[in-house]
C-alpha cells in the first residue's frame, strides 16, 4: 500500500446520437430487421418455411426476390400476402436476401463467403422493437 494516490480526472463527453428516423432507407431498415429477426429465431427462410408460415398466419412481413425466374413462385407468395393481410416487400438480388437472412459463412475479418441465394424469407417474430422496425412499419403505413 502506498501512501501516495493517483486521481485521475475523468470526465463525461456526450456523444450526439444520429437522428436515424430520417436518414435509414428502406433497405437499411430491412437488413436490420432481418438481422434482429434472425438472432430471436424469427425468420422462415426458403420457400417451403415462407409458405408454412404465411398459410398459418405467423408471418408479420414477407420479403421476395424481383430476380426469381419462376413466376409460380412468385405468384404463390403473393397470393398469400395478399390473403392474408401480409405486409410484403421485394428486393433485386437474391445473394444480397441470402446474406441478410444467415446463409452464408462470415471469415475472421466479418466478411461474406460462401452466400447462398435466397429468394423468399418471412419474419415471424421480429425480436426487440427498433428504429429500424418502426421505419418498415411507416413505410408500408405510407404504401
Amino acid at each position: 500500500m502506498s501512501d501516495h494516490e493517483e486521481v485521475i480526472d475523468t470526465q463525461e463527453v456526450e456523444i450526439p446520437v444520429e437522428a436515424t428516423s430520417g436518414q435509414m432507407s428502406v433497405e437499411d431498415a430491412l437488413q436490420e430487421v432481418l438481422r434482429r429477426a434472425l438472432i430471436h429465431d424469427g425468420l422462415a427462410r426458403g420457400l417451403k418455411e415462407a409458405v408454412k408460415a404465411l398459410d398459418r398466419r405467423q408471418a408479420h412481413l414477407a420479403v421476395l426476390c424481383e430476380s426469381c425466374t419462376e413466376s409460380e413462385y412468385l405468384k404463390l407468395v403473393e397470393a398469400l400476402c395478399a390473403e392474408h393481410n401480409i405486409n410484403l416487400i421485394k428486393v433485386s438480388d437474391a445473394k444480397k436476401l441470402g446474406e441478410w437472412a444467415g446463409l452464408c459463412k462470415i471469415d475472421r475479418e466479418g466478411n461474406a463467403r460462401k452466400v447462398v441465394g435466397c429468394s423468399c424469407v418471412a419474419v415471424t417474430d421480429f425480436g426487440e422493437e427498433s428504429e429500424a422496425m418502426n421505419v418498415l412499419l411507416d413505410y408500408f403505413k405510407s404504401r
